[in-house]
């Protein structure tokens, strides 16, 4: 699995030529140019972290929702701010406490004593991009309030269904390491982001960049110079040629394989779900466009492997108290099958 370069050349042979496409040149330099813009706003602020946002964004242009998690102090938060800022939609933040009610997510009937009837006073998910601060400090009943809200795009109130406005996306952040006062996702919150991204601490080189950047800026004024540059249409535009990327029946047969085997390793307790499968064809057209191609490749399919089923599985009691980990699990298994050629 190529993680440390997503951007590496790929040799294709003539079996893998691709011929028919429907995605046009045009449309591919247009999603790819919304990478590029992207990245350089956000590196405004953030040094490094190409592949994260190349992610990020191709499970938004995918239409799925993100969960970054890492240690505190590594800009989990600030990345998906700046996500947002690069996106002319409307932006809601949620800091997920224990004490926080469904109400205070989707909304609230009240009663108006002018009109002498009640009406719905909408929460802060209906935006169009909401960010969810530390989700696993809130208790199972406030989680299920996202459910219908992530799946659906829309929430139901005293039997009353309200659509939520288009695009929606969820990113949520959390911390692995800390315990006191979180609780546990449950398994059908989990499955209901497209990607779960580790953030991880920057290497020197990078740590260096930024302290050269933070020693005339404590106040990082410059978070303000950073530009819309994607607005809803261009996303609704990007899901419409992602659609049209080119994939080779033998890699749809490589990712029903991949996920087939995570059902089948003794060394997990739970497999994927075929939404697993169609989570792995959406992300890897988006990230071949994003990449400035319009066809797939194995590379790109290994690539989202990770960020899209290591929420998914669950390793055997027995692996765990061994210290196995799941990316070491999906590692060796995407080894053990045969990439078509």
């Amino acid at each position: 699995m190529d993680v440390e370069n997503p951007d590496k050349e790929q040799n294709i042979s003539p079996s893998q030529e691709v011929l028919g496409s429907t995605a046009s040149a045009a449309e591919i330099a247009f999603v790819n140019d919304i990478y590029e813009r992207t990245r350089q706003e956000i590196q405004k602020v953030i040094i490094g972290n190409d592949q994260l946002i190349q992610l990020m964004l191709a499970a938004m242009l995918s239409g799925g929702h993100v969960l970054l998690e890492g240690v505190p102090g590594v800009a989990k938060t600030l990345t998906a701010k700046l996500m947002s800022q690069c996106m002319n939609i409307e932006f809601k933040r949620i800091q997920f406490t224990p004490d926080l009610l469904p109400s205070d997510l989707i909304g609230v009937t009240l009663f108006n004593m002018q009109k002498n009837e009640f009406t719905f006073k909408k929460g802060p998910l209906f935006s169009n991009l909401v960010l969810i601060d530390e989700i696993n400090r809130s208790p199972a009943k406030t989680q299920a309030a996202l459910f219908e809200a992530m799946e659906e795009k829309q929430i139901t109130v005293d039997g009353e269904t309200y659509q939520l406005p288009k695009p929606f996306f969820v990113i949520a952040t959390q911390n692995p390491i800390e315990q006191e006062g979180t609780y546990k996702l449950p398994e059908a919150q989990l499955d209901r982001f497209l990607f779960k991204l580790h953030v991880d601490y920057p290497d020197l080189k990078n740590e260096i960049a930024i302290l050269q950047r933070f020693k005339n800026d404590f106040s990082q004024k410059k978070i303000e110079q950073v530009n819309p540059v994607i607005k809803s249409f261009d996303m609704e535009k990007c899901l419409e040629i992602i659609e049209k990327i080119f994939i080779k029946d033998e890699l749809i047969t490589y990712i029903a394989t991949i996920v087939h085997q995570t059902r089948n390793n003794g060394d997990l307790f739970i497999g994927a779900s075929p939404r697993a499968s169609m989570a792995i064809i959406k992300t890897s057209k988006a990230l071949a466009a994003l990449r400035g191609r319009d066809f797939v490749t194995p590379d790109d399919i290994q690539t989202v492997c990770y960020p899209v089923l290591s929420h998914r599985i669950i390793l055997s009691p027995e692996k765990e108290m061994e210290g196995i980990t799941i990316e070491s699990v999906i590692k060796e298994m995407i080894k053990k099958i045969e990439v078509p050629r």
